[in-house]
């Protein structure tokens, strides 16, 4: 066996199975040893099936072994997001109501990664029905930080986040609607990232006309996540939002030269919302960064006031949509959060609703305008650092108390209803050691370009 680890980029893990330094088989075997050892404390992955991973890794250093061509992916153990159905595997979405679900095909991202050549292992834990950003439910229980477990690993990508933080895989996919995949990303010091509408299809859909959430990639590097992103991007004649762009596209973006650069930096937006003051120094900090590469970096920010009410109103809509009846069904079967939001839903008119895509349209716009002036906009992730892993959410923010369990998700879902792609980066530690991400903001479409900024910010900060 060679001397790889599972602290290895996900890239050097594919490369070493391609040439045959070490085996799928392996290659698994290192990661359900690590497993074993964290995820009783960490909670990341559920629904770990052992003897299916190994057929998988069996068939995989098979297929290597016959000369046939293999994917990207190839060899490498993949745990799926428990909302993304698995043919033949039990995908409960964090739900008592689907504890025994077992869906009979798989889904379009799910789809691609294992043509990809991904190894199946389990799924990573969620929030009930993903909604809110820190991860627990009934039917398994609450996900740890990796970094400090008495703390939250956020959500609802939260078990993926978490897996990749503490190496029980090299990749994880997600999705993300209010920054699902950007906030555990921020809290676990990993990269995630939520790509622009079209560019990740997703199938089969309710309603393949609402675009509050889409799926993409998390890893632990910036060119870890491009090489996900390759795989799960592209069109498909299924999904008619999808932007045309071929995954290959995104496979190995080089560092943006950040001279002259034009950098946008708000810590708050001009005060659309509490953030806290270590978050804020990290945001501020990452700004001076760009500034010492020769980028020019301007204290600005895209006035997004109509985005609170916009996306409030669409995720109402959207939860009563797909889950309503579900709820008029089994109303104790959902945790209070969830419930009020589905409720708030029921009593929206179509003119709510219009006015939400009028105003939706209104933010795409001010975005459009504000990117001639800047090439991305670089704000915090989350408002606050990783909270205690008893909370539901944060009840305030320097004092300042919340009124509900979504206030303090505003940098992210404020950035969702724009439509623009977004990442979460590394970008330092809270005094006593908690990750803090920032988010780097592109013009909608601008994925590849996104992903350059970002390469460049992270070896700047590695360096």
């Amino acid at each position: 066996m060679s001397g790889l680890t599972v602290e290895a980029t996900a890239r050097e893990q594919a490369r070493a199975i391609r040439e045959r330094e070490i085996s799928a088989r392996e290659l698994l075997e290192l990661h359900l040893d690590r497993i074993a050892e964290r995820n009783p404390e960490l909670n990341a992955i559920v629904s770990l099936d052992e003897e299916r991973a190994r057929a998988g890794a069996l068939a995989a250093d098979e297929a290597l072994a016959s000369g046939r061509p293999v994917g990207p992916l190839h060899g490498l153990p993949f745990a799926f997001k428990d909302t993304h159905t698995v043919g033949g595997w039990r995908t409960t979405f964090g739900s008592t109501l689907f504890a025994d679900h077992v869906p009979e095909r798989d889904e379009l991202l799910v789809e691609r990664v294992r043509a990809a050549g991904a190894v199946t292992i389990g799924k990573t834990n969620v929030p009930e029905f993903a909604a809110g950003s820190h991860t627990f439910n009934k039917v398994f229980g609450t996900t740890r930080n990796p970094v400090d477990p008495s703390r939250s690993a956020g959500g609802s990508s939260g078990g993926a986040a978490c897996a990749l933080a503490s190496g029980m895989v090299p990749l994880a996919d997600g999705s993300d609607m209010g920054g699902s995949l950007r906030n555990p990303a921020s809290f676990c010091g990993v990269v995630g990232m939520r790509p622009s509408l079209g560019r990740v299809p997703e199938w089969p859909l309710y309603n393949q006309w609402e675009t509050t959430s889409v799926g993409g990639p998390m890893a632990r590097n910036v060119g870890d996540l491009a090489l996900l992103l390759s795989v799960l991007a592209g069109p498909d004649p299924r999904v008619p939002l999808a932007l045309g762009d071929p995954g290959a596209t995104f496979a190995g973006p080089a560092p943006a030269d950040l001279r002259a650069l034009r950098v946008a930096v708000s810590t708050d937006l001009g005060g659309a919302f509490a953030v806290d003051h270590d978050v804020a120094a990290v945001v501020s900090e990452a700004g001076r960064t760009f500034a010492a590469a020769g980028a020019r970096v301007a204290s600005s920010h895209p006035d997004l006031g109509l985005a609170d009410d916009t996306f409030r109103t669409l995720r109402a809509w959207h939860l009563h949509a797909k889950l309503g009846g579900l709820f008029d069904q089994h109303p104790d079967a959902f945790k209070a959060s969830l419930a009020d939001n589905i409720r708030a839903g029921a009593p929206l008119t179509g003119a709510d609703v219009a006015r939400a895509y009028t105003q939706r349209t209104a933010l795409a716009e001010t975005m459009r305008q504000f990117f001639t002036e800047h090439d991305v906009l670089v704000l915090p992730v989350s408002q606050v650092p990783p909270f205690p892993v008893e909370q539901e959410f944060p009840t305030e923010i320097n004092g300042e108390p919340m009124a509900s369990y979504l206030d303090w998700m505003r940098s992210a879902y404020f950035i969702t209803v724009t439509g623009c792609p977004a990442i979460s980066v590394p970008a330092g530690t809270t005094p006593d050691g908690l990750p803090v991400g920032v988010q780097i903001v592109a013009p909608h479409g601008a994925d590849l370009r996104l992903l350059q900024v970002a390469r460049a910010f992270e070896w700047l900060r590695s360096s």
